[in-house]
């Protein structure tokens, strides 16, 4: 497993080696040991598969206070472009984002601490997503981010994006509460 740092110091593309050979190819895409060497020293409890089509805008997604997630993210089958923003409030990368494309070609993941509100866009006909948590989903801690925010400027890659008509009524960025401070 090789870790790429990204531009915000805390996301995390983690690159896994691949063996591959007449009859397919093997990989770890979780070792332990290896994220905590890295600070990624978290409990995964949960994890969640999504299916979606071509176009598909699911985020920017996050949850506060007790369970607020991390996130670890992955493509099972086809391609996303993901993205991580930082809503920490004093954090020197505060509303700056992170993305990259996860795709089952790269087998990449991304790794999306705490304080990070979260989405992706499905760029191939199809797309499965894995991601692993490290706290319970809970609805009333639930928060969602605007995917089209001015202020974000987030290029999702989509012509015409398909949006739940719950993310069509996330908050904007500038109004979201202060449920980070940094560090």
């Amino acid at each position: 497993m090789t870790i790429v740092e990204t531009s915000i110091r805390e996301v995390l593309i983690i690159k896994p080696d691949i063996f591959s050979d007449d009859r397919g190819y093997f990989f770890e895409s979780f070792r332990k040991k290896v994220l905590d060497e890295y600070g990624i020293k978290f409990d995964f409890v949960q994890d969640n598969i999504s299916k979606s089509k071509m176009g598909t805008i699911r985020g920017l997604h996050y949850q506060a206070g007790d369970f607020k997630q991390g996130k670890l993210c992955q493509v099972i089958y086809g391609s996303v472009l993901d993205a991580a923003v930082d809503i920490r409030f004093g954090s020197p990368t505060f509303s700056k984002y992170v993305s990259t494309i996860l795709s089952e070609e790269n087998h990449s993941l991304i790794w999306i601490p705490p304080g990070f509100a979260h989405g992706f866009s499905v760029l191939s006909d199809e797309a499965i997503f894995h991601y692993k948590c490290t706290e319970y989903y809970d609805k009333e801690s639930e928060r969602a981010i605007l995917y089209n925010d001015p202020d974000l400027n987030i290029d999702w890659k989509v012509k015409s994006p398909i949006v739940s008509p719950k993310d069509l009524k996330a908050a904007r960025f500038k109004d979201i509460a202060k449920d980070f401070i940094y560090p």
